[in-house]
């Protein structure tokens, strides 16, 4: 958890994100995004179809091991976040760590 939050700190302080799944979708549909991030308690079909706008835009996504609560509170959001579209890396290395998963 320390290396996502580390980056997703850097994301947030000198990047852009966007916060969650229908403009994460509208932004995957429009190929703005260089990361997506979801939950790990991600609502079932929310995660579906954010996989697959993912891999039709050719945009890499990872499934974390936080919750929604967690990722939340990792963004500064006093609510859950499911999940969060990377627009701007900024100076964080959150790409070096990305991974698929399915």
């Amino acid at each position: 958890m320390n290396d996502l939050k580390d980056s997703l700190t850097g994301v947030i302080r000198t990047g852009k994100i966007i916060i969650g799944s229908k403009e994460t979708k509208n932004a995957l549909l429009t190929g703005n995004l260089k990361l997506t991030i979801l939950s790990k308690n991600c609502p079932e079909d929310i995660k579906e179809d954010i996989i697959y706008y993912s891999l039709i835009s050719k945009t890499p996504y990872k499934i974390v091991n936080e919750d929604s609560n967690e990722l939340g509170s990792l963004c500064g959001k006093p609510f859950p976040v499911s999940t969060i579209g990377i627009v701007d890396v900024g100076d964080s290395d959150i790409l070096d760590n990305k991974s698929r998963k399915g």
